[in-house]
């Protein structure tokens, strides 16, 4: 987080953003700063969809009983905006805020306006988004040592990133669980093994886990698989349903290639196959054929339109099934070149 902090001397300011954790983060330094300042601080919290446009001047405009300066919070602040005289009175008030008040707006989503161009003389506005990668790898390392008294290895940091996404609330609640484990574990650092083991497996992970399952060949395998995805690592029904389709048009795809006498190495440059599915992907298009992946693929698509449109009672038995005819269709089809 580079961006520069709310202090005590801004009147205004305006938190919006996805990133749940940054609005709370950045909250809590604004509060710490005010009470630094004035000894004390009252709160008082509106939510904008419903607050009155009155009801939050009044309280920005009254002095306080308990204490010298008030923080008043407005979330859902895009909501409180919506309208153009109430937009121009809370700019009116920006032009002029009350000294012995600071003004906090929580939004989601905000629409830049003139009301930002006031606030940048009182105040300050800050987007609260995620992360890259990168930076979230750097910012898992520090959290994890200043806030959860761990280290975390640095290929650690990354493969976490990898699994759970960007999210900075997400990730201090997994490094949380991390840190809790290895250190009761008795270990002096959270390890990539940590993370592999108590932290689920990324979209990408488990769409090959799915994959790999299918073109075993073995039915009871993909049937297990799917089972486990949906029910212990709670993969969306959806994801399931996509693994199978992207497995079916990669192998149809090969297979066209096959038959009309492309190499392997041209296919898989063709296709971007790449990586431990290669092999298996380029073994299925040779045994299965054009006309049988096409067939298959129209399987996978079907079971996907029907989860969609409500044409199945159950969608878990549906996707079970699903992998278990695509598995075992590719299975009697090797066992048959055999």
């Amino acid at each position: 987080m580079t961006q520069h902090a709310p202090d005590a001397h801004h009147r205004i300011v305006v938190l919006h953003g996805k990133d749940s954790f940054l609005r709370l983060e950045w909250t809590r330094r604004l509060r710490t700063a005010l009470e630094a300042k004035h000894g004390g601080v009252d709160e008082f919290s509106f939510d904008g969809a419903t607050a009155s446009l009155a009801s939050v001047l009044d309280e920005l405009r009254s002095y306080g009983l308990m204490a010298s300066h008030k923080l008043v919070v407005v979330d859902n602040a895009d909501a409180f905006f919506a309208g153009e005289e109430r937009r121009r009175a809370m700019e009116r008030y920006g032009e002029s805020p009350m000294a012995e008040a600071t003004l906090l707006l929580r939004s989601q989503n905000w629409r830049p306006g003139n009301f930002d161009k006031i606030v940048a003389k009182v105040g300050l506005v800050l987007k609260c988004e995620s992360p890259g990668s990168a930076d979230a790898a750097r910012w898992c390392i520090s959290r994890s040592q200043r806030e959860h008294k761990i280290t975390i290895e640095a290929d650690a940091a990354t493969l976490l990133v990898d699994r759970v996404g960007s999210d900075l609330a997400r990730l201090d609640m997994e490094l949380a669980k991390l840190a809790v484990s290895a250190l009761s574990a008795g270990h002096s650092s959270i390890s990539c093994a940590t993370v592999v083991e108590l932290v689920g497996a990324s979209r990408e992970e488990q769409a090959w886990e799915i994959q790999d399952a299918i073109l075993s060949g073995e039915s009871g395998r993909a049937e297990a698989k799917v089972t486990e995805l949906l029910r212990i690592s709670r993969a969306p029904e959806v994801m399931v349903a996509w693994a199978a389709i992207d497995l079916m048009r990669k192998i149809h795809a090969a297979a066209v290639l096959v038959s009309v006498g492309h190499t392997d190495g041209q296919i898989a440059r063709d296709l971007r196959l790449w990586g431990e599915s290669t092999a298996p992907i380029l073994r299925a298009a040779h045994t299965v054929g054009a006309q049988r992946a096409a067939g298959l693929l129209h399987e996978a698509i079907s079971g996907d339109y029907r989860l969609k449109t409500g044409g199945t009672p159950d969608g878990e038995r549906m996707l079970i099934g699903l992998a278990s005819v695509l598995s075992g269709a590719l299975g009697a089809l090797k066992a048959a070149r055999i």
